[in-house]
């Protein structure tokens, strides 16, 4: 197999696309529209007519080119219509110029020389009954606290509102709001690739959201965000159970993004949900780029 780095300016992305969508377990943090938020400059490797493609996260530092996942982009790798085997990846690593890179790859990208991380999701395509049957009894309390609180879920039409709550929730946190997570949702919402959803109090006032990124096939579990009402009322339970409730009976998988964090993957696995791990590659990480030991 043929095998070519472009640089930016030399990718075709109306191709690119098309060859993303039409792949292996398609991830929308692929696309172009996604890559050029989150890694602006992004460079890829490609085989003739892109049958099998590979972006590229690229940064620099001291003018100095290296790799490294970025925010929000929970799995990148080798991308096809076909099988990807462990020679294919391996190709495609031996053509990286970059002396340096950490990057994932895909769920579909199984390597053996690559670090396992976990990754739970949830196939949709049952009926509601048969989902919930599955759920851990403490997410069934919770939701049902949620729902004695009479708190509404709907999905939202104001990214404003939106964009507010998100704002009012984080501003004291010790990571601020982010221009890349409104960058993502003012794009998706253009390319018909977010659907957003919100919680209420019996009042009306939000006090829970989360932005799902929506391509065919799959619902990615973005951007939650809670206030200390909606933490205490147990909104995000409720939330997900609605989304879950909207979606059953579809060929759809509701992938939660991870994660190692343990109360964040018991949350996770509450719904019933299966692991279906990602792989991490790493190659001479040194401190004056990565700042980490």
């Amino acid at each position: 197999m043929q095998l070519q780095h472009l640089k930016h300016k030399a990718i075709d992305k109306q191709l690119w696309d098309e060859k993303i969508c039409a792949s292996v377990g398609h991830l929308p943090y692929a696309e172009s529209w996604y890559l050029d938020i989150v890694s602006p400059g992004w460079e890829a490797i490609v085989s003739e007519n892109y049958d099998y493609v590979m972006p590229l996260p690229l940064k620099r530092k001291f003018k100095i080119g290296y790799l490294v996942q970025p925010h929000y982009t929970q799995q990148l790798g080798i991308f096809s219509k076909e099988i990807v085997n462990q020679d294919i990846i391996s190709d495609f690593l031996a053509t990286i110029t970059y002396k340096s890179y950490q990057f994932n790859l895909n769920e579909n990208n199984i390597f053996e020389n690559a670090v396992v991380y976990p990754n739970y999701v949830l196939d949709l395509n049952k009926t509601y009954s048969d989902i919930y049957k599955n759920f851990g009894k403490n997410t069934q309390r919770n939701i049902e606290k949620a729902l004695k609180l009479k708190v509404q879920i709907e999905e939202l039409s104001s990214k404003e509102e939106l964009f507010e709550f998100i704002n009012g929730c984080e501003e004291h946190q010790p990571v601020k709001p982010n221009k890349i997570i409104h960058e993502i949702i003012e794009k998706g919402i253009e390319h018909k690739k977010i659907s957003m959803f919100g919680v209420r109090n019996n009042q009306g006032k939000l006090i829970a959201s989360c932005c799902f990124l929506v391509t065919e096939g799959r619902l990615v579990y973005l951007h939650p965000v809670s206030d200390e009402e909606g933490k205490k009322a147990s909104a995000m339970f409720a939330l997900v159970d609605f989304v879950i409730r909207k979606f059953a009976g579809t060929a759809t998988l509701l992938d939660f993004e991870g994660s190692r964090i343990e109360g964040v993957a018991r949350f996770y696995k509450g719904f019933g949900t299966e692991n279906r791990p990602y792989f991490v590659v790493r190659k001479f990480r040194p401190y004056f780029l990565t700042g980490k030991i």
